[in-house]
């Protein structure tokens, strides 16, 4: 196969080397400089020298068409990629894994260890934090009796002036 190919591809390249030839005999004659005065000569240099220039400039607008060319597919294929391109995202939703089930994720099937996260938590009572700070239930008629009238607010007023003790 790879000989024939290589065959294929010869002859393609032999049938493109005598297009090229044939075109150029066509579009471009021999030049005749024997016998030419140098009048003619220089005629003919000018002659040529305007065909070369008059192919460079049409290269060069070619050359611009076709990177104008090309940033416009450019642009088009970012829009097209742009537009097809927007998806929503899916909302996440939590999932309840426990911690053996992570581990095994994760280390694979070698994990044999159970681990209770809540074992080494360190438990509080409730009952210390009551006793702690006992309540004194007194009779609330005696304290707004003894802060009535201006004495109580002489008092009040009394305390407040009175720098605490250290």
């Amino acid at each position: 196969m790879l000989a024939k190919a290589k065959e294929c591809w010869d002859q393609e390249q032999e049938e493109r080397e005598a297009e090229k030839s044939r075109y150029l005999s066509e579009r471009v004659p021999k030049l005749e400089t024997r016998g030419l005065s140098l009048s003619a000569l220089q005629d003919l240099c000018r002659e040529l020298h305007s065909k070369a220039q008059t192919v460079d400039e049409e290269r060069y607008d070619i050359e611009a068409k076709c990177a104008q060319n090309t940033r416009e597919i450019k642009n088009l294929k970012l829009t097209v990629l742009d537009q097809c391109g927007k998806f929503k995202r899916p909302t996440l939703r939590r999932v309840r894994v426990s911690a053996d089930a992570m581990l095994r994720a994760l280390l694979g099937s070698k994990h044999n260890v159970s681990m209770d996260l809540r074992a080494n938590l360190k438990s509080v009572k409730k009952e210390d934090s009551e006793k702690a700070a006992p309540v004194e239930v007194g009779d609330w008629r005696k304290n707004v009796e003894a802060m009535s009238g201006m004495e109580g607010r002489k008092k009040m007023f009394d305390a407040a002036k009175t720098p605490a003790p250290q």
